[in-house]
């Protein structure tokens, strides 16, 4: 039987393209210490890197989490449940233009210090890291990569992994916040075992 032929659109590069489909991603939310308070940000362009204990997310300059970083030399990451998705976006708003005041939604989100550095984490999420900040990566357009060590971690105990758990099992009792760029969410609650070659290693 003859399957049917794929269409291919191409896509004008001269501008960004990522609004033309959709993508998978985290989320999470950035928290750093202001001048005279503290700041949360969701962010969704975030991932580990590498296979060691550091972490990364896209920022820019016109946002204070950037400067914040960059002066205290460190950051939080809390990575919410689906149920927290209107949580994560209230830390959105108002946008980080307002530098010098504490965000007026920061007061009405269910915070908790972290335990070695001065900012906040995002409450009854199931993972966060204390990142200590290795370096910042401009020149992405009016973007720039931050770049972090994670100097601590801790993770809810639903949400551990064990040799002795069903992994689908682990996922569809506790399920996570996907982010569908731009502008949707999803939780996942089905997985399947990824086919890896034989003797693969990371």
């Amino acid at each position: 039987m003859a399957t049917a032929k794929s269409t291919l659109i191409p896509l004008d590069t001269g501008r960004p393209i990522w609004d033309s489909f959709f993508t998978v991603a985290p989320l999470v939310v950035i928290g750093t210490k202001e001048k005279g308070g503290y700041d949360m940000a969701p962010k969704h362009m975030a991932t580990a890197l590498g296979h060691d204990n550091f972490f990364g997310f896209v920022c820019t300059p016109r946002h204070s989490t950037y400067h914040n970083v960059g002066r205290e030399g460190f950051f939080t990451v809390s990575f919410p449940k689906p149920e927290q998705v209107v949580l994560t976006s209230l830390s959105a708003s108002p946008r980080c233009e307002e530098a010098e005041q504490e965000k007026m939604a920061l007061r009405g989100l269910p915070l908790r210090m972290a335990p070695t550095v001065d900012a906040p984490f995002l409450e009854d999420s199931y993972l966060y890291f204390e990142c200590e900040h290795l370096k910042t990566v401009d020149g992405f357009g009016q973007h720039s990569l931050i770049c972090g060590r994670i100097t601590g971690a801790w993770v809810e105990e639903a949400y551990l992994r064990t040799f002795e758990q069903d992994e689908q099992e682990l996922i569809y009792r506790s399920p996570l916040l996907a982010y569908l760029a731009y502008g949707r969410f999803a939780e996942i609650r089905e997985s399947r075992a990824f086919p890896f070659p034989r003797n693969f290693k990371n």
